[in-house]
């Protein structure tokens, strides 16, 4: 077994889910030998979406501690193991809605709850907006909705964006010659930065071997600044579309980027929205996956 081979853990499957969109590779610790998925084993089924440029390895240390929710943790589209938009696409909020709904119409779920981490809860928060018939309930990490920017900010965002956009075509990727520097330099991610353990279980399943050593396998188009992106008044709009009760956990000391300010206003928006407030880092989900569980309302009954 190669090192890129031991990322799933043992309550956890391998399992590729083709979609209309695309393939997805995805954890899931449900029945689905020859193609078959077993929709009836009665437990509740929650879809796991993390965060930017991670993979669906981010929930592996949550994992044991949800035998009794049907999990499957995806890779998002351009990350891990799952497909990449073609050359001619971008990625897109509104895309990685469509994505989500059709991984979840491939494993048969007409409703089903979704557990996000930080992107991963943000493109949580909009699916919910967006089809709330099909969301029964939001576990977020992190994030409730997505990063805003002013109107004034459009113009120079766009301009970036076009700018990077195109010199992209003509960068390669660094190749790691030892796994341990892809570690490394996850470790030392700006904002994200997380401890060895975590790293290595992320770096196991976000690279792959190629000659000379390894690559990232997500999609170089995933680190380019967004285009353009919601007003905050356009993302409040949003949260208050939802019609599912809603668990928010967020860490203490908060990302620069989601402010107590800016996170209350949002709860506000929300009715019924239970929040809590943990010591821990970006990550603590993986970190303190028993305190994440019971902090989101994801313990078993008693």
């Amino acid at each position: 077994m190669s090192v890129l081979q031991g990322a799933a853990p043992a309550a956890m499957r391998e399992r590729d889910l083709p979609t209309a969109r695309g393939r997805f590779a995805a954890l899931d610790n449900g029945t689905f030998d020859n193609g078959i998925d077993d929709n009836n084993d009665g437990r509740p089924p929650l879809l796991a979406l993390h965060g930017w440029l991670d993979n669906a390895a981010s929930f592996a240390p949550m994992a044991p501690l949800l035998a009794h929710y049907r999990l499957v943790a995806l890779d998002m589209p351009g990350h891990g193991r799952s497909f990449h938009y073609p050359d001619d696409a971008e990625y897109s909020l509104f895309s990685t809605i469509l994505d989500i709904l059709a991984a979840a119409d491939a494993l048969g779920w007409e409703r089903f709850a979704l557990l996000g981490h930080s992107m991963g809860g943000a493109i949580s928060s909009l699916v919910a907006a967006a089809a709330p018939e099909r969301v029964s309930a939001l576990h977020l990490i992190e994030a409730l909705g997505p990063l805003s920017a002013d109107a004034p900010s459009t113009a120079e965002r766009l301009q970036d964006a076009v700018t990077r956009r195109r010199a992209l075509d003509v960068t390669r990727k660094r190749v790691f010659n030892d796994l341990d520097l892809a570690v490394q330099a996850r470790m030392l991610t700006p904002v994200a930065a997380v401890d060895e353990p975590t790293a290595r279980l992320l770096v196991a399943r976000g690279v792959r071997e190629v000659e000379g050593g390894y690559l990232w396998s997500s999609d170089a188009r995933l680190t380019l600044p967004t285009a353009v992106r919601m007003t905050e008044e356009q993302v409040q709009a949003c949260l208050r579309a939802i019609r599912c009760p809603v668990r928010l956990l967020v860490a203490d000391p908060p990302p620069p980027y989601f402010t107590p300010d800016l996170r209350d206003a949002r709860v506000a928006c929300v009715p019924g929205l239970q929040l809590t407030v943990l010591p821990g880092g970006h990550h603590l989900h993986m970190t303190h996956p028993a305190e994440t569980v019971a902090a989101l309302g994801l313990s078993p009954p008693p």
